[in-house]
């Protein structure tokens, strides 16, 4: 008998519990991926960006655009042949994001 391995169970013999886990993964997925995102604006370039504050030092971004068609930081590290997330910010947005916490506009969800 051949071992294998799997991440997780897929349940495929009880359906039951199949649904109840595709369920719930969609609720996760919701969960995790866009409820408590904030709009913000980039101040220095005008990036649009959805911020979620998990903690004080949990920040989630993403990005509605192609951070290189606006951000000069981004635009500079695309040209010079860096893929996406590298680096995952720019200090003129965590700049941003920072005077949001601070004047209340996002709120660190714990």
């Amino acid at each position: 008998m051949t071992a294998t391995w799997a991440k997780a169970p897929d349940f495929a013999d009880q359906p039951a519990r199949r649904a109840e886990v595709q369920a719930q993964t969609v609720v996760d997925k919701q969960r995790y991926l866009e409820e408590g995102l904030t709009p913000l604006r980039c101040q220095s370039c005008q990036s649009e960006v959805l911020v979620r504050k998990g903690s004080s030092h949990q920040t989630s971004v993403q990005w509605t655009e192609n951070p290189a068609a606006r951000c000069p930081v981004f635009a500079k590290l695309s040209a010079e042949g860096y893929g996406p997330g590298r680096p995952e910010t720019c200090a003129q947005l965590e700049k941003t994001i920072k005077r949001a916490v601070d004047e209340g506009v996002l709120k660190v969800v714990e």
